[in-house]
């Protein structure tokens, strides 16, 4: 399953409809994540066809509900414990930074998604009623407010209590990444991050630590032209990307007593995903191989990230199993996952087949 193709005006083709233009394969979930899983596929086929046999034995885990956070999947690896024992898995996300150096990653953030919604009167009502009713939009927005202050700090009480700092090997590793934050930061058209982060400060942020995002809000009207409303109902959904080693059951008995210690008690939450986050050992044979072959595969020095930003069912299938993981793959940065106009280039799809195919053949030898 892919993200929906929204806003279908702003794509130059089909989204479900593949199209090759200018050396890249656009459509709906070809970097996230169709490209990645036939890349693997056309692996263990070309080993087939040419080696006749693989040298160890592969299993694919492919599921449709990882954009809805895959609420069916924990209970298939704790029911299927034995089935999924490995020594290793290749996860499936990654490819190249703004720089084109490749990417693996060791881990990634787990995450819980609330909804947060407040109601007022039993029906949309004239503006002019601002004066006594109150305006769920208002409340809201009142709400969301105490989430975070202006230095980007979560207010939560007991959300950072679980928080693990990176070792010193983890800051070695952000050294070492060179991680191009100029380069994201023009890629995204932006003047400067937020706090006007750099350096260490800004690497250690965006991976070791946690976030509250609001990602949409819906209440009122928001049509062309005006219409003088005091909405009935008001909602935002909102994300929490957590670290090792906290635990998403734990956020929303967080949440719900901050909004009560506030006096918003009328607040209603909703969760509707939950994963855990997910760490390897940067010294992990998967991991140590997942690099080597990099290397050779696109004689650059890969860029190693200890976590991964983003989120995904890691933890489940992974490491509560005992299971390292390396995430490579076959997106660039301008893949635009999520977005329209979704691509990967052509050149870094078969790249990413030979990396699988050498991974294969490199792991069999630890």
């Amino acid at each position: 399953m892919c993200s929906p193709p929204e806003p279908l005006e702003l794509w130059d083709s089909p989204p479900f409809t593949a199209e090759v233009r200018d050396g890249c394969l656009y459509a709906r979930g070809a970097a996230d994540n169709k490209g990645n899983l036939v890349a693997r596929i056309a692996a263990v086929e070309a080993f087939l066809k040419t080696r006749g046999e693989l040298p160890l034995s592969v299993k694919f885990i492919v599921e449709g509900e990882e954009e809805i956070g895959s609420p069916h999947l924990a209970e298939f690896a704790e029911g299927h414990a034995e089935l999924l024992r490995s020594d290793g898995c290749i996860w499936e996300s990654g490819g190249k930074d703004p720089r084109g150096r490749p990417e693996v990653y060791l881990g990634m953030k787990g995450i819980c998604y609330v909804e947060l919604s407040v109601s007022g009167a039993k029906r949309d009502l004239h503006s002019a009623w601002g004066t006594v009713v109150p305006n769920p939009a208002w409340r809201l927005v009142y709400a969301l407010s105490t989430l975070k202050d202006r230095d980007e700090k979560i207010l939560i009480k007991g959300f950072y209590d679980k928080v693990r700092e990176p070792t010193e090997r983890d800051l070695e590793a952000l050294r070492r990444m060179d991680f191009d934050i100029d380069g994201w930061q023009e890629k995204f058209g932006l003047n400067q991050f937020l706090t006007n982060l750099s350096g260490m400060d800004f690497l250690v942020k965006h991976f070791f630590q946690p976030t509250c995002t609001i990602c949409g809000i819906a209440t009122g009207y928001t049509g062309a032209g005006s219409k003088t409303v005091l909405p009935s109902q008001a909602a935002a959904k909102v994300d929490f990307r957590l670290v090792p080693d906290q635990d998403p059951e734990d956020i929303p008995r967080l949440l719900r007593n901050h909004l009560d210690t506030r006096g918003f008690q009328d607040v209603k939450v909703m969760v509707s995903e939950g994963e855990h986050p997910a760490r390897s050992p940067l010294e992990s044979p998967i991991a140590e191989v997942a690099v080597s072959t990099a290397r050779r595969i696109y004689g650059r020095e890969p860029v190693v990230y200890p976590m991964m930003a983003g989120s995904g069912p890691m933890y489940v299938l992974c490491q509560k199993l005992g299971i390292p993981a390396a995430s490579v793959g076959v997106s660039h940065a301008d893949s635009r996952a999520h977005a329209p106009n979704e691509n990967i280039r052509l050149d870094d799809f078969i790249d990413g087949i030979k990396h699988i195919g050498l991974i294969l053949h490199e792991f069999s030898r630890t």
